[in-house]
């Protein structure tokens, strides 16, 4: 018998560090989330610009390890 690991930890609504700033408007930065009891590193999109080390809030999990974001 398989052991069962459960459903994967979903990224929606958890808070997430910003490391490569988001210019917005369809182009892609990249966040930090606290995830799976480490970090992990995301494409992430907003429709308005974000800096980098600002706190964002994960609102969409796109696939292909891709999110979008908004400002907390």
């Amino acid at each position: 018998m398989m052991p069962s690991y459960g459903e994967p930890e979903r990224v929606v609504g958890k808070a997430a560090h910003v490391s490569v700033a988001i210019p917005g408007g369809g182009k892609a930065g990249e966040v930090v989330v606290r995830i799976r009891g480490g970090s992990e590193a995301y494409i992430a999109y907003s429709d308005q610009q974000i800096d980098a080390g600002a706190e964002v809030v994960v609102v969409a999990d796109l696939g292909a390890r891709s999110v979008s974001v908004s400002p907390l």
